[in-house]
C-alpha cells in the first residue's frame, strides 16, 4: 500500500513538473469539501464531490471510507480534465488521484471536482466517508486537508403488486433492485409472461455486467438501431449466445429451457473460481429422451448445480417456453454460483 501511495504521488508530481507555470497569489482562503449523493437508480449510486474556496488545485489525492459488504466501487472520475490514476481500494478505504496535464492553471473556485459510482450489493443504509484530500498547485505545493464529510443513502427493495404470494418473488425483487430485471411497467411484472431470446440475452448480459466488444455479430436479423443489439453483440463475443442459423438470431422467439440452460452453462464459465461442470452422477428425468443432443450435457450440468430444476411430474421440459420468473430465479441461481451476489 506504501508503494502505491509513492507511486501516485509521484505520479502527479512529474507530471506537474515538466508544466509549471507562473501565477499571481491568491488571497488565503480555507477551502472546504462535501459529498452530495443521487438516489439509487438500477442498483447503482453516484456520490459527487465538490469543492468551495478553492485555490489553484492542479492535482490531488483524495481518501473515503465505506462498508464492502453493502457497495462496491465501479468507477471514479474528474471533473478536473488531465489524467486518473487507477482508484486504490483496500478493506474499507478507497485512495483515488489525479493530476491535470500541460502548461495550465489549476482550478480555482467553487466546483465538482469528481464522482465515485457505487454498485449496491444489498438493500438498506449506505453511508461513504471523505476523509482527507490532499491537494496540490500548479507549483507543486501540497497540503493535506482533514475533511471527514459523510454522505448517507438510503435504497428499498423493488417491489411490484402482482407477485404477491408468487414463489419467485424475492429473487425478482432482488434482481429488480440491482436493475438486472425490469418490469413490464412501474409497479407490475408478469411473472408468468413468456421471455424471448434478446430479453433473456439482456439478462444474462446485466447479469455479468459484460463489457463492449469490438467483434460484428453475423447476425442480420439484430438491427441495428434495435434496445437489444448491444446485449446480444456483447454476449455473443462472450461465446454464451449462438444463433438459430448462422445468420439469425431471431431476437423475438420465445426462449425454451433447454436454450436457457445452454445460455447459463456458457455465461458460468466466464467467472473465474466458478463451479462449472456437475457431479459424474446422469441427471434423469422422465422425458429425457425430448432433451436435444446439443443441449443435453449443459442441461445435466445446469440441474447438478442446482441452476435449473425441472418442473412438474420429474419432467424437465426442454421445449417449454420459459418464463419471467423462471428467468428471474436461474439469472439469480447463476449469479449466486459466480459469486456476483
Amino acid at each position: 500500500m506504501t508503494r502505491k501511495l509513492a507511486f501516485i504521488s509521484t505520479l502527479i508530481l512529474l507530471t506537474c513538473l515538466p508544466f509549471m507555470v507562473l501565477k499571481p497569489a491568491y488571497a488565503e482562503t480555507t477551502p472546504s469539501f462535501h459529498l452530495t449523493a443521487n438516489q439509487p437508480v438500477d442498483g447503482k449510486i453516484t456520490i459527487t464531490m465538490s469543492g468551495k474556496n478553492i485555490t489553484d488545485l492542479y492535482g490531488y489525492e483524495a481518501k473515503f471510507t465505506f462498508d464492502p459488504n453493502d457497495l462496491e466501487l465501479a468507477e471514479a472520475t474528474s471533473d478536473m480534465g488531465g489524467f486518473s490514476a487507477a482508484p486504490i481500494v483496500t478493506n474499507n478505504e478507497i485512495l483515488i488521484a489525479h493530476s491535470k496535464i500541460g502548461n495550465k492553471p489549476g482550478e480555482s473556485g467553487d466546483f465538482k471536482i469528481g464522482t465515485l459510482n457505487f454498485i449496491m450489493k444489498r438493500d438498506g443504509n449506505f453511508n461513504v466517508k471523505w476523509t482527507s484530500m490532499r491537494t496540490i498547485t500548479h507549483d507543486l505545493s501540497d497540503r493535506t486537508y482533514s475533511v471527514n464529510d459523510s454522505v448517507s443513502v438510503h435504497s428499498q427493495k423493488k417491489s411490484f403488486v402482482d407477485l404477491e404470494g408468487h414463489w419467485a418473488k424475492e429473487d425478482i425483487e432482488l434482481l429488480a433492485s440491482k436493475g438486472i430485471i425490469k418490469g413490464i411497467s412501474e409497479d407490475r411484472f408478469a411473472p408468468e409472461a413468456l421471455v424471448t431470446r434478446a430479453e433473456f440475452a439482456t439478462l444474462v448480459s446485466r447479469a455479468l455486467d459484460l463489457k463492449a466488444a469490438d467483434t460484428t455479430m453475423p447476425f442480420t436479423d439484430v438491427a441495428s438501431s434495435s434496445w437489444y443489439k448491444d446485449a446480444i453483440n456483447r454476449s455473443y463475443a462472450a461465446g454464451i449466445v449462438h444463433g438459430i442459423t448462422d445468420t439469425r438470431f431471431a431476437p423475438d422467439q420465445n426462449i425454451t429451457r433447454e436454450e436457457m440452460a445452454v445460455m447459463l452453462i456458457r455465461a458460468i464459465k466466464l467467472s473465474p473460481g466458478a463451479v462449472s461442470e456437475g457431479g459424474t452422477d446422469r441427471v434423469s428425468f422422465a422425458d429425457s429422451d425430448a432433451i436435444s443432443e446439443w443441449a443435453r450435457a449443459d442441461i445435466e450440468t445446469a440441474v447438478q448445480l442446482g441452476i435449473m430444476t425441472g418442473r412438474a411430474e420429474e419432467k424437465f421440459i426442454p421445449d417449454g417456453l420459459a418464463t419471467r420468473a423462471e428467468a428471474a430465479t436461474v439469472i439469480k441461481r447463476l449469479m449466486s454460483s459466480s459469486g456476483l451476489l
